[in-house]
């Protein structure tokens, strides 16, 4: 694919409102992933992972967002769901997926001392094309495994494309899952806030 066909698909999907998931067959990027588990069995799965927690914290309701450092649909979400801080807890949780580097920099951002600023700057660097964050010197194992067990629960959820949302609707109680970044009003309706 070059530079030009690139440009006019991600034009396409940003018009439609929203973008393909990452995930290991660039061919198969265009059409969201759909889990194998039902999204009640996903949501179980999906609150076991080891990720760091944005907005409230005492929410009643929860959305486990898997993503990958290197997915720059993930740093779109990231960006959507900005405005939604103080409405909605989210967990995002990282995963080894695309690249050898994704462990490393998702480590590096489960082990900050402040997580949401890691990870705004690993997305800011993901969108500037200068590959995202530094991964730490020294990571321990025990966060190394923390990633390489949310890689294990994404596969065993059944998806193979990232980011992944994993939610229960606030409104109508229904589960569900979401492979693909979509913008902020998306973001809200799916989620019943």
């Amino acid at each position: 694919m070059n530079r030009r066909d690139f440009s006019l698909q991600t034009v396409a999907a940003l018009l439609t409102g929203t973008l393909a998931a990452c995930d290991q067959t660039p061919a198969q990027a265009a059409a969201p992933s759909v889990t194998k588990l039902p999204a009640q069995q996903a949501y179980g799965l999906a609150a076991k992972g080891q990720g760091f927690v944005t907005g409230p914290m005492m929410a009643a309701n929860t959305v486990y967002v898997f993503f990958d450092t290197t997915c720059p649909h993930c740093a779109h979400l990231w960006e959507a769901t900005q405005p939604l801080a103080g409405k909605v807890k989210i967990v995002w949780i990282p995963v080894g997926f695309l690249q050898p580097k994704s462990s490393t920099q998702g480590a590096t951002i489960l082990s900050a001392p402040d997580p949401k600023a890691a990870m705004t700057l690993n997305e800011q660097r993901l969108m500037a094309r200068q590959g995202g964050i530094t991964p730490a010197e020294g990571l321990s194992d025990a966060v190394l495994q923390k990633v390489k067990g949310n890689t294990a629960l994404l596969l065993q959820i059944g998806s193979d494309s990232v980011p992944l949302i994993v939610f229960r609707n606030a409104k109508t109680g229904e589960y569900g899952t979401q492979a693909g970044a979509m913008d902020t009003a998306q973001f809200v309706q799916m989620v019943g806030l």
